[in-house]
């Protein structure tokens, strides 16, 4: 930390030689960093020396709008007149480049030559010049593959940050529409923005993102998610409190709603704050399709909750505990099937919860082809095999597939991982104590979601204060008609607003 206050107090000097060995002393065996020295002027006495990153930047641009027009057209005399006037000297050499910025201090130098722009020292100035520069390869706008669609727009997110915040703009044409710029990381400087609609977004929400992300203090932010953990309440919890998507009409959608978008640079997630239970169970697409039939399929994700969480639970408490809850023939054949099977209920679950991940982690760590059929053909061949071999009992092996395809009908990736880990909680639970087990874990689940909070705003909102946000109950598991979404949610509003 002391260097990196010893570079903010040294200022650049007029003397160019000396600016230029400060500069390769801290750039010391960084190769791609260049040093371009160039004669500028009428007479070529102006000695001029340009830095920058090999690879960041668009060099035939700095060459063509920037380098020749300064060769040929400053203006000697009025640089040594007074110093003070260089950037408008520098502006007058009619430079084709629409960012140009004064800086004064060899750590602000430092700063902009690793962002990827062009940093310009001028002989006999104490000044000098950001020249916007900025080009690196970068990927395609395509559609995000965890969020696909059957209807709606194909564009995604990329790891460009200023790329997604222009796409983002094309969905909101408001100037009401800020956008905050911020850095963290103190050693990789990640480009960081927060946007939000001003006369929309609840103010405590967004000075709470914003006190907490500048409160972060790491090294390095590699991906969105260092965030997301930095500024969500509770750590400890299994579930996320922060929503993320690399859909920008789903972003466009929360901020028109009054939340806070949070842009990353080098990542395609962008974070949206504050995220409830029910804005885990909806889709872009809901409010894509008919209203009619996006009701049926809100419902049926919310028929999908408890049987992901419960299912295995259930199966374990029944035939261990309270087998005369079954039908009499189902009974029947649960205990034959179960004659030969050498292990209790609860291990035969958990065994085959545990197989299925292990499928379910190997399909994402191999070729997308591939992934999918050993995905399908290994649940397949173990689940037959094992049914074979006599270690489980086919109505375990349905049970755990049913878990599995209900599983994905959540739309969330994080929230569907969420409930895949309290399922094994379920399990243990219901092995030691049964159905009382399970209600429980129910009771202590409630009782968690109850006093989890987002950004300060309650998880399960609003189900937790239906009589005060009894309007929002409209859009959670039934979508209503677009022309009735009129307001945004209340738990949102200001409470000026909320006292009309």
């Amino acid at each position: 930390m002391s260097d990196k206050r010893n570079l903010t107090e040294i200022k650049i000097e007029k003397d160019i030689n000396k600016n230029e060995q400060e500069l390769k002393n801290i750039f010391k065996d960084a190769n791609d960093i260049i040093f371009r020295k160039i004669d500028a002027g009428e007479n070529k006495k102006i000695k001029m020396l340009l830095v920058y990153v090999d690879g960041m930047t668009t060099k035939e641009a700095i060459s063509e709008y920037a380098v020749d027009k300064l060769m040929q057209n400053l203006d000697l005399q009025k640089l040594e007149k007074n110093d003070s006037e260089l950037q408008n000297a520098i502006v007058n050499t009619n430079i084709a480049i629409t960012e140009v910025q004064v800086i004064q201090t060899i750590q602000e130098c430092i700063d902009k030559i690793l962002s990827g722009e062009t940093v310009l020292l001028i002989d006999g100035c104490s000044k000098a010049i950001m020249l916007s520069s900025r080009g690196w390869p970068m990927r395609g706008i395509q559609e995000p593959s965890a969020e696909t669609l059957i209807r709606g727009a194909r564009d995604g997110f990329n790891e460009t940050m200023k790329v997604n915040i222009t796409l983002i703009r094309r969905r909101i044409r408001d100037p009401k529409l800020k956008v905050k710029y911020m850095q963290v990381g103190s050693r990789s400087k990640t480009d960081i923005s927060i946007i939000y609609i001003e006369d929309i977004v609840n103010k405590t929400v967004l000075e709470t993102v914003e006190k907490r992300i500048k409160n972060i203090d790491i090294d390095a932010v590699l991906e969105s998610s260092y965030i997301e953990e930095m500024i969500e309440d509770d750590i400890y919890s299994p579930f996320p409190q922060i929503e993320n998507t690399e859909r920008p009409d789903a972003a466009a959608s929360a901020l028109l709603e009054g939340r806070v978008v949070i842009t990353v640079d080098n990542t395609p997630s962008v974070l949206i704050a504050p995220a409830i239970f029910v804005s885990f169970m909806q889709s872009s697409e809901d409010y894509y399709e008919r209203w009619m039939p996006s009701c049926v399929t809100r419902m049926i994700r919310y028929l999908a909750l408890p049987i992901v969480m419960l299912l295995p639970a259930l199966y374990v408490a029944v035939t261990q505990y309270h087998p005369n809850l079954l039908p009499t023939q189902l009974a029947l054949y649960v205990a034959a099937s179960r004659a030969n099977v050498p292990f209790p209920p609860y291990f035969e679950a958990l065994l085959m919860e545990l197989v299925m991940e292990l499928v379910r982690e190997a399909s994402l760590r191999i070729t997308s082809p591939v992934g999918s059929t050993i995905g399908l053909v290994g649940g397949l061949v173990i689940g037959q095999s094992s049914v074979e071999a006599g270690l489980i009992t086919p109505m375990a092996v349905i049970i755990v597939a049913l878990t599995a395809i209900s599983s994905f009908a959540i739309p969330s990736y994080n929230f569907s991982t969420s409930l895949r880990m309290i399922r094994f909680g379920f399990i243990v639970l219901a092995s030691i104590f049964g159905l009382f087990g399970i209600s429980i874990g129910l009771c202590l689940l409630i009782i968690h979601l109850c006093t989890l909070k987002s950004c300060g705003v309650p998880y399960m909102t609003p189900f937790s204060s239906f009589v005060e946000n009894r309007k929002d109950l409209r859009d959670t598991v039934i979508r209503p008609r677009i022309k009735n979404m009129v307001h945004k949610p209340r738990y949102l509003q200001f409470e000026k607003e909320k006292g009309k």
